[in-house]
């Protein structure tokens, strides 16, 4: 087999408006905010106009680390009704986002919303008519689909390099993050409903266009997991298409290695994508009629996933259109995630998901 390296390369970094720039407004500027939200919005020179917190003594140093960053506002309802916010970052704990979305939308502002949105998409839906009423955009911050290699690979998939989809798989290779004695290890089941949302919602950008049949899902202690530790670290989440296309994400642990990768494979009627993301893992790999095209990136998904979910949001606005990573086209993910949730309640059984047009 024939390999190159390509020197042309679709355009997967951040995308911004050509001129306008608008007003930032990060409500729950806590810890992930703090490093990676405010980190990629200073590397791109995006206009922090201010930031909240629940707790003051959360945001005591935003003002000496982030210079940039306009004011540190005493209450959430500051930030809401100053006019130089034009975009609200809510980066607030799971259960109060649908809250805060719902206020932002009110006061008349553009939203990006942490991951995942919600798990009561029932109660979502009026908060999304009233934005679409405003004419408001809402966004969900699923910055992975601009980590550069997934991005990369997404423009392929949706090029047509590879034919129609027929299998994705993820690997997670590498250490998991803190867990025992954080707020995530109270979530019931925080593999499936939170930390493999990233996974699951660029598997699902994948596979658009097609139906799926069901999900199945399994979470399970690993030996020696931390006893302190109330959520598994192993999960197994399986998708099913009714064309027959499938998606396998596996976490396998909290693994020991020097090498840490998140390798994943896309393959397709014509021929395959593979790479990997984080880590310092980062590479796309184009198969295709035995030609293999390895693709040179720049970036990484921390900060430049942080970025791209922010900058798509602003051309939307600017532009006048619904973001790629609108809530609206969230939803399809959250449902799978809501399937692989309820499977692994049900000791791994196959949840089926009627007319989920992906």
């Amino acid at each position: 087999m024939r390999t190159h390296r390509s020197q042309l390369v679709p355009e997967y970094r951040p995308p911004f408006p050509e001129r306008e720039r608008l007003g930032i407004g990060i409500l729950g500027c806590g810890a992930i905010a703090q490093e990676a939200h405010l980190p990629a919005y200073a590397s791109f020179d995006l206009d922090v106009a201010g930031v909240w917190s629940r707790t003051a003594a959360t945001t005591a140093t935003v003002p000496e680390r982030f210079p940039f960053v306009g004011r540190v506002y005493a209450t959430a309802e500051e930030l809401l009704a100053d006019p130089l916010v034009q975009v609200v970052d809510i980066a607030t704990r799971p259960e109060q986002r649908l809250q805060w979305l719902a206020a932002a939308v009110s006061a008349g502002k553009h939203v990006l919303g942490q991951k995942p949105l919600t798990t009561d998409l029932v109660s979502l839906a009026p908060v999304l008519a009233d934005a679409e009423r405003r004419g408001l955009r809402v966004a969900v911050n699923q910055n992975g689909r601009w980590a550069p290699a997934w991005r990369l690979a997404t423009l392929l998939v949706e090029a047509g390099a590879i034919g129609e989809v027929v299998g994705v798989t993820h690997l997670h290779d590498k250490p998991l993050p803190p867990i025992a004695g954080t707020r995530f290890d109270e979530m019931d089941h925080m593999l499936a409903t939170d930390y493999l949302m990233h996974w699951i919602d660029i598997t699902r950008c994948w596979l658009a266009g097609k139906q799926v049949e069901a999900v199945h899902a399994h979470e399970h202690r690993t030996p020696g997991q931390a006893p302190t530790a109330n959520n598994p670290w192993a999960a197994t989440i399986q998708i099913h298409c009714c064309d027959g296309a499938d998606a396998l994400l596996r976490v396998v642990g909290d693994v020991s290695t020097r090498r840490p990768t998140c390798p994943f494979w896309i393959h397709g009627a014509e021929g395959t994508v593979r790479g990997s993301v984080l880590g310092g893992s980062d590479f796309v790999e184009l198969e295709r009629g035995g030609v293999s095209t390895r693709y040179a990136l720049e970036g990484e998904w921390f900060v430049d996933g942080f970025a791209g979910a922010m900058g798509e949001l602003m051309c939307a606005v600017v532009e006048g259109r619904e973001p790629y990573h609108s809530a609206a086209h969230n939803v399809a993910s959250l449902r799978l995630m809501l399937a692989g949730r309820d499977s692994v309640e049900r000791g791994g059984a196959a949840v089926s998901l009627d007319a989920l047009q992906l």
